[in-house]
């Protein structure tokens, strides 16, 4: 389904994921893809005049009219509803009439407006927002130039796979990897494709843990044809274990059509204490 979005509209996916866990629903729907959209294209505030604090009001107003659950753990699959589907499908077919070759973060704000009858809709026309004015300023984009910023760079394909091991599973991450692609665990195990999604969730459990975090070390090598780069990682045990260990994760990535693929990820552990 995501084959055409680009990373950035990707992003917007994963924050999605990470707002309905928040508050403790069971689907991402309509008002989560639309807190992730605000958290990852800032240049959308250009929509909201005079709303200088246009994000804390919107999340407000989601709140007033939502019920508020318990948070629900990363580890738990939280799926798509049907109506975020719908407003997916409509960002792709806007894409496609604008005559854009990826689905961008602006198609999804339209795709978004287009359902007046769900919450995300009725926030935004609520504070000003038209469909009109933002398809005009996309359509009349010219094509190099908005299609340039859909192609994303590897750091930001290596980034969105990184945070999405906190709530993804195997089926929506395993895009990321190329199908020759092989992952070495720490204890110097070889996983080829098949296997990195039949044990996906073991192979990255460490990494999926809530007291995770991770740091692009360095980056070796940046071409138009070849990225490389280490990331660190480190997980804080419980406190009364009092126990860290650090692993670095050596990532190559290469090139296809408008994107970047893993084709190879090793892991070293750095230290255990």
């Amino acid at each position: 389904m995501f084959e055409r979005y680009t990373e950035r509209a990707r992003r917007v996916i994963f924050f999605a994921r990470y707002e309905a866990s928040n508050y403790g629903s069971r689907h991402i729907e309509t008002e989560h893809l639309l807190l992730g959209l605000l958290r990852e294209d800032r240049e959308l505030g250009k929509w909201f005049p005079g709303e200088s604090d246009y994000q804390s009001k919107i999340r407000a107003e989601i709140e007033r009219r939502i019920t508020r659950g318990k948070p629900i753990a990363t580890s738990v699959e939280v799926p798509i509803s049907a109506e975020c589907k719908k407003v997916l499908t409509l960002a792709a077919e806007t894409s496609e009439r604008f005559g854009h070759r990826q689905v961008e973060t602006g198609h999804m704000l339209i795709a978004i407006l287009g359902v007046e009858a769900w919450l995300a809709a009725q926030i935004l026309t609520a504070s000003g927002l038209k469909p009109g004015p933002i398809k005009d300023q996309i359509a009349k984009a010219p094509g190099p130039k908005y299609q340039s910023k859909a192609r994303t760079g590897a750091l930001l394909t290596l980034d969105s796979f990184l945070a999405g091991l906190k709530w993804l599973n195997a089926e929506e991450l395993i895009h990321f990897f190329a199908k020759n692609a092989e992952f070495i665990d720490a204890s110097g195990k070889r996983w080829n494709h098949r296997e990195i999604l039949k044990e996906f969730e073991t192979i990255f459990a460490p990494y999926a843990k809530k007291n995770a975090s991770y740091v692009v070390e360095a980056t070796l090598a940046e071409t138009c044809e070849l990225f490389v780069a280490n990331v660190l990682w480190k997980n804080a045990m419980l406190a009364s274990e009092q126990r860290i260990w650090m692993h670095r994760m050596s990532v190559v990535l290469l090139p296809v059509t408008d994107d970047w693929e893993i084709l190879l990820a090793q892991v070293t552990p750095v230290q255990f204490y």
